[in-house]
């Protein structure tokens, strides 16, 4: 088994709105994240995702891109994105940026063209522009945020944008629009970032001739399910040219996909040895916490991507769902993804969610960690409207608008809000609660029992332990969840309602939390992880 660094990494997810402002404008900057560098070095990652930059109107938070190959003035410039690079290197970090394929801005050059040629322009090839049934959209698809996925323009034709109305899809039918993306590629790779993140990956490509659904939906990513919409077979042709251009380059650079898929089978087909690199492993982030679950859950994601020689990943939280500080203790049936916050006691949320990371670092491939959550910091549930920018809080349907909640910007130190985030005194762009003083960097720094603290440790066991995908599963207790990893580290789980008491199995490494017992006798209270030397 090949031992490049991306089948291992731990890769940290930067939002950069939301991470550090250097300029004082209330607002995430690539300098912020520079200045920052050092402390995910310290943080014991190897590679940074940094969500878009690009220049845009920011109508979802960068997700609609106006120019691909401009860093937004909001953000700083296409020298600060290549000093970004150059000093994460320098660090030992690697870089991988977002690319959003399915759909560009409304704003983007080609569609503002398309739309003032009108009906028959070649411009309007390059999306899906197409004529009404009378005063309804051509076909019955509906917008993973809410309404028809369909707006109609002044001369009476309408375009698709399976998301926001701001966010025409590309028709990626069209040569044109497979070349532009391939230039973009090579761009950004000639800059030197290590990789890309794809957006939408399983949405670039559209059932033939656009057929109707059939049936009322509402749609949200987790669980769209079988469509003509997505995961059509067609996008692997697509991944396939963008994996030659990947291996031009030395250095291993990846691509990753965020593919919702019907099935790990189905994931499993965007990262066979021809295509990507890895992919989200979505299912594992949405299983509920218990034994059974979990390692049925585990084994499934292993086996499906075993079969195409590719890592497996693993992560519980990102910039569209609710914190697992949060989420894994919701009792919302049927929504164990987190799709609306509720509130949870801080302390269990806390107690859970630092047991879960230590289990998902305990897992053979590569792990994704969300900004913030070796912080712990918690969903923040209670921002009120005027100040949420999420594009479908406003709509009835859809994505349910919520995801601004675990986008709240870090709090670095100080007492105060904007706690280090940008200049003393200084705003952010979404208000910081009062109880987050006592979560900064600043207060856990050095800190035993710290979430910080645990993190740093948990990493570095991590890098000199672990290595390769074996696992196997020792008989254990009811409610327990045992893992081994050779040689020599067991992962012990308690996900059950009561302690559990067992005979140790080796030498403690690390707990998530407070155990009790003796040291014959070990006594693992609830949603408690531990590390063994065995």
């Amino acid at each position: 088994m090949s031992d490049s660094w991306w089948r291992s990494a731990v890769i940290y997810q930067i939002y950069p709105r939301s991470f550090a402002d250097a300029n004082g404008d209330g607002v995430g900057d690539l300098p912020g994240i520079r200045s920052r560098l050092p402390y995910l070095r310290d943080l014991g990652v190897d590679a940074v995702w940094l969500s878009p930059f690009y220049l845009s109107p920011q109508a979802d938070a960068g997700y609609d891109v106006a120019d691909y190959r401009v860093v937004d003035p909001l953000f700083g410039t296409v020298d600060d994105a290549r000093d970004l690079v150059a000093d994460a290197h320098d660090l030992g970090l690697r870089v991988i940026v977002d690319l959003v394929p399915n759909h560009s801005s409304d704003q983007h050059a080609w569609f503002q063209q398309a739309l003032a040629e009108g009906p028959g322009s070649p411009l309007r090839e390059r999306y899906h522009f197409r004529d009404g049934r009378g005063d309804l959209p051509p076909n019955d698809w509906p917008s993973i945020f809410g309404g028809p996925a369909w707006t109609r323009v002044p001369d009476g034709q309408w375009y698709l944008h399976l998301f926001a109305p701001e966010q025409p899809d590309f028709n990626w039918d069209h040569p044109a629009v497979a070349d532009e993306f391939r230039t973009i590629l090579r761009f950004w790779l000639d800059l030197g970032v290590d990789g890309f993140r794809i957006d939408v990956a399983h949405g670039l490509v559209k059932e033939a001739g656009l057929p109707d659904i059939g049936r009322a939906t509402e749609w949200h990513l987790l669980d769209v399910g079988e469509s003509p919409c997505f995961d059509r077979d067609g996008v692997h042709e697509i991944y396939r040219s963008w994996r030659r251009i990947l291996d031009e380059y030395q250095g291993e650079r990846i691509a990753v996909a965020e593919a919702w898929a019907p099935s790990l089978a189905r994931v499993a087909d965007y990262v066979r040895p021809d295509e990507l690199h890895q992919a989200f492993n979505f299912s594992y982030l949405a299983t509920p916490w218990e034994a059974t679950a979990q390692r049925s859950v585990i084994e499934a994601s292993l086996a499906a991507m075993r079969a195409v020689g590719a890592p497996t990943t693993w992560t519980l939280s990102n910039h569209d769902v609710v914190r697992h500080t949060n989420r894994l203790l919701q009792k919302n049936e049927g929504d164990v993804a987190g799709r609306k916050p509720t509130e949870v006691d801080p302390v269990a949320g806390l107690r859970r969610a630092r047991a879960a990371s230590l289990l998902l670092l305990a897992l053979p491939g590569s792990a994704y960690l969300y900004q913030g959550e070796e912080l712990g910091l918690p969903e923040v549930i209670d921002l009120p409207p005027e100040v949420r920018q999420d594009p479908a809080f406003h709509r009835a349907t859809g994505q349910d608008g919520y995801r601004d909640g675990c986008r709240v910007p870090l709090p670095w130190s100080g007492t105060t809000a904007p706690y280090g985030f940008g200049p003393e005194g200084g705003p952010s762009w979404l208000p910081q609660p009062a109880s987050w003083a006592s979560l900064s960097v600043e207060a856990q720094d050095g800190v035993a029992g710290s979430t910080l603290t645990l993190y740093r440790d948990a990493l570095a066991l991590r890098r000199k332990l672990l290595s390769g995908d074996d696992l196997a599963w020792p008989e254990a207790p009811e409610g327990l969840l045992v893992l081994d990893r050779g040689p020599g580290f067991r992962c012990t789980v308690n996900m059950g309602a009561a302690p559990v008491r067992f005979t140790p199995p080796g030498e403690l490494l690390l707990t998530s939390g407070p155990i009790g017992g003796t040291p014959t006798e070990i006594e693992l209270p609830p949603d408690t992880t531990v590390w063994w030397q065995i």
